[in-house]
């Protein structure tokens, strides 16, 4: 029953589960359905079913009521022959099944970003399930893969005891381990779960080998590699931030607005100023997360059948009230105008948000940002008119770079928006440039792969 790793299976064309790792298959049947046989999770049928149709591969984050433990994974369904492939990630506990979380929730959920091995304990600490995330915890991996029934603490080496189960949690909570074929130390947390058993996650203590010269020279040299911590912050922290932060946030536009009583003007300018600094920290919290996804390996987004003209509309929606506080008006595509194009809806609204959010940032009070489009070819496009400075040729490219704020500062940005933007319309078969528009400022052009077929259909 253990995840150790990605978690495989196979539906046919009917949507019938007929292959499948044991922990799914197991998962199946608890839940009445029969293996093989019918999906018995609604929300794993509809993505593999919208994947089939659309022979296109899907990915969501799904969170299933387990009669066990609630679950939460990352699944990612992708057309094959006539069925389709199932690929299952990020296997954990959910967050429903967390006890205590109101006590001392914000430390357990920054224990859960930061864990690399999350296990799932019945009543007597044995091991139901689990999911491995770092390379070195391999051999504890293959453990988990046999050690159902199990008590965990067989499963490593805990410093300074040699006590072996039955031993109160508590008494493990915060125990230091070794875990064979780590050269990391780990840390054990042991947290209760609301409707009975544990969740054990081992977080690393060390980031360097603790071996001597003399033994570190008997370790593989890829053991003695420290460890990638590329995507922490995306995968981890972020998740773990945004609760904290927007708490902030919140807390102080209440006091701003005076709805928790009486105020100075004093006070209540303090208060903005630290909704403000609340509100970059979040926003540059979610660019550093949105730079480590573009960047990672094999990161390839979801291809989708959109609108580019009604991602327009959504996005100027979005920001419409930023706009009328400078005063600003936004030419938009008419109601009834579609642009057909092949990207993914989330990826194509981040990029205009941050397209048509610079365009109201930096161009002049009481102007009018224009957003266009069309299809040339086999290419939809969308543009971002403003009626600012404009961009001289030789800083055209320059204000693609990472971190680029092209002497800017002060203004709230990161210089990571439009860095991210291309790199996520290249990763989507596109492109985004920028040029000088009829009004002077500047012109940001974004193309897609346009969708023929949609348009043909539209115009016939």
């Amino acid at each position: 029953m253990t995840a150790a790793g990605p978690i495989l299976a196979r539906c046919d064309g009917s949507d019938r589960l007929v292959e499948a790792d044991e922990a799914l298959a197991a998962l199946q049947v608890r839940l009445g359905g029969a293996f093989p046989g019918a999906l018995a999770m609604p929300s794993l049928l509809a993505l593999v079913r919208r994947s089939r149709t659309a022979r296109l591969p899907l990915s969501g984050k799904l969170t299933i009521a387990d009669s066990e433990q609630p679950l939460s994974f990352r699944a990612r369904a992708t057309p094959e022959g006539e069925g389709t492939r199932i690929e299952i990630t990020e296997w954990r506990v959910s967050a429903e099944a967390w006890a205590g979380q109101d006590g001392a929730g914000t430390d357990q959920a920054l224990l859960r970003q930061l864990a690399e091995a999350h296990v799932v304990l019945d009543a007597e600490q044995r091991v139901v399930s689990g999911m491995v995330e770092a390379a070195d915890l391999g051999e504890f991996a293959n453990a988990l893969r046999q050690g159902f029934g199990r008590y965990w603490t067989d499963l490593v080496e805990i410093e300074g005891s040699a006590h072996r189960q039955p031993l109160h949690w508590r008494l493990l909570d915060g125990a230091r381990l070794r875990v064979h074929g780590s050269v990391r130390d780990w840390k054990a947390s042991v947290l209760p779960l609301r409707s009975g058993g544990f969740e054990l996650l081992l977080v690393a203590e060390t980031v360097l080998p603790t071996a001597s010269p003399a033994q570190a020279e008997t370790v593989p040299a890829a053991d003695r590699t420290v460890p990638d911590w590329k995507g922490l912050l995306g995968r981890k922290l972020a998740p773990a931030l945004r609760q904290p932060i927007n708490r902030i946030i919140a807390n102080a536009e209440t006091i701003r607005t005076r709805l928790a009583g009486p105020l100075s003007e004093q006070y209540v300018a303090y208060a903005g100023d630290i909704a403000e600094a609340g509100r970059h920290l979040a926003s540059l919290v979610e660019d550093l997360a949105d730079l480590e996804t573009v960047e990672a390996d094999g990161f390839a987004p979801e291809p989708d059948h959109i609108d580019l003209a009604d991602c327009a509309r959504r996005a100027a929606g979005i920001l419409g009230v930023r706009a009328h506080e400078r005063g600003i008006t936004l030419a938009l595509p008419s109601a009834d105008e579609q642009v057909p194009a092949i990207g993914e809806f989330r990826r194509v609204l981040q990029v205009l948000l941050n397209l048509i959010g610079n365009a109201i940032r930096y161009t002049r009070s009481d102007t009018t940002v224009s957003v266009d489009c069309g299809v040339d070819g086999a290419l939809a496009w969308i543009s971002v008119s403003d009626e600012g400075d404009g961009i001289a040729p030789e800083q055209a490219e320059k204000v693609f770079e990472k971190f680029e704020r092209l002497g800017r500062s002060g203004d709230g940005g990161s210089g990571l928006g439009l860095y991210i933007s291309r790199r996520l319309a290249r990763a989507m078969g596109g492109e985004l440039v920028v040029g000088n528009g009829a009004a002077g400022g500047a012109r940001f052009v974004l193309s897609l792969p346009a969708d023929n077929a949609a348009q043909a259909s539209a115009t016939g």
